[in-house]
């Protein structure tokens, strides 16, 4: 199957509170940090950016940017990428892919070819994008791709409905016609605590992402 093109957006600040306050990124998995392994899933992307403080190592190939005060949460986030990919764009097409990931998603990679043919998909019709949900029924907005034209109308809404800052993804991806993805193993299993990282350690290190998730803490 041809490749799909993409561009991708990595989310890689925030204030880790569950995590001791550490840099999220830079938090070693595997031997690797949760930032490489995300520059690593996204590496057939066209372009790519990472949204974080300036302190992070970047590749010289990858775009770095940061919302603007810094931790206004995913949605400003999201909207700092975008608009960092703008305009390092000669044209900009109302219909290019966006895949919009958090840096603390180590097994996403498999999963990205499944929600880009997802938005390709003829039997599912016009979408605005596709993201994963578990089999909980739990959706990962931030493990999901978009058409940044439906991306930037719906962050523009929220713009004029009291800002970007703090807002909810939920609330962004509202007014949007996705199409959820079914997770395989732990590809939508995320850093959030400690014992998070303890269990996908252990997977790691057992050498497969198909896995049972861990169980979320309530």
């Amino acid at each position: 199957m041809e490749a799909v093109p993409y561009d991708a957006i990595i989310l890689a600040g925030g204030r880790a509170r569950r995590l001791d306050g550490i840099s999220k990124p830079d938090l070693k998995l595997a031997g690797s940090r949760l930032l490489d392994h995300s520059l690593a899933a996204t590496a057939p992307a066209r372009r790519r950016v990472v949204v974080g403080p300036p302190s992070l190592r970047i590749p010289p190939t990858v775009l770095h940017t940061q919302e603007c005060p810094a931790h206004g949460g995913p949605v400003a986030g999201i909207d700092a990428g975008l608009h960092a990919l703008d305009r390092h764009r000669r044209r900009t097409s109302t219909d290019r892919l966006v895949l919009v990931l958090a840096c603390d998603i180590p097994h996403v990679a498999t999963a990205v070819p499944r929600l880009l043919a997802a938005c390709l998909s003829p039997a599912s019709g016009p979408l605005d994008g596709a993201y994963l949900i578990d089999a909980d029924g739990r959706a990962q907005w931030l493990a999901g791709v978009y058409r940044s034209g439906a991306l930037r109308r719906a962050l523009d809404r929220l713009a004029a409905d009291g800002g970007v800052r703090d807002a909810s993804v939920r609330r962004l991806t509202a007014p949007l016609d996705l199409l959820p993805v079914p997770v395989e193993g732990t590809e939508a299993a995320d850093v959030d605590t400690w014992a998070d990282h303890a269990h996908l350690e252990s997977v790691m290190t057992a050498g497969s992402s198909i896995l049972t998730a861990p169980p979320r803490e309530h």
